[in-house]
């Protein structure tokens, strides 16, 4: 569903399930496995925070800053 969305038309609090960006699961799994393997941050299926880590794009990007291994 996310064909015609551009980065542009996500607002950095927008909410990315529901009746937001309207993600599902498995968008959930793949954004896990892409800020695993871009930042090196893993979040774990079973991880009680998920509902709070995957809320918006600033509620990602704080976990990753607060997760990402220093290099």
């Amino acid at each position: 569903m996310l064909e015609d969305v551009r980065a542009n038309d996500i607002g950095d609090d927008m909410p990315l399930f529901g009746d937001g960006l309207g993600l599902d699961s498995i968008d959930a799994l793949e954004l896990a496995i892409a800020i695993d393997r871009h930042f090196g941050v893993t979040i774990d299926a079973d991880d009680e925070r998920n509902k709070e880590i995957f809320a918006c794009v600033n509620a990602l990007a704080r976990h990753i800053a607060n997760e990402q291994p220093e290099t």
